[in-house]
């Protein structure tokens, strides 16, 4: 009996943290016109996996999202190198790039930043 109830806990719990967690997805245009539209809050993240900044950028980032602050935040990853049209039109020119919307309005832009103060701070202005 012990073992169900600290299963069920378990399982509660894990579901209460997905639920308080931003999302993460790979970037759709049809998905960041919606959540724009709708003023939600996005951040596109930029990266190859190739590229060691991105590669320490992306635990920080990850991070973020699951904090209940972000919860309403959108995190839609792009791939640098077979995304070529969609960085033409987020005028990116590099990867560890991460750039941030509140609605249709960019708010930040941050390109190769590896502090968590940094990140954060981009993350925060999508909800003002």
């Amino acid at each position: 009996m012990p073992f169900t109830k600290t299963a069920t806990l378990l399982a509660l719990s894990c579901m209460l943290s997905l639920a308080m967690a931003g999302d993460i997805k790979p970037f759709n245009q049809q998905e960041f016109d919606q959540l724009t539209h709708a003023g939600k809050s996005v951040v596109l993240d930029i990266s190859a996996p190739w590229c060691p900044t991105c590669k320490e950028q992306k635990p920080l980032i990850e991070g973020l999202m699951k904090q209940s602050a972000y919860r309403d935040v959108t995190l839609l990853t792009i791939d640098f190198d077979s995304a070529k049209p969609t960085l033409k039109l987020f005028k990116v020119t590099m990867q560890s790039t991460l750039v941030a919307f509140k609605g249709a309005q960019e708010v930040a832009r941050s390109v190769g930043d590896t502090t968590p103060a940094g990140l954060e701070a981009l993350v925060k202005k999508t909800l003002n």
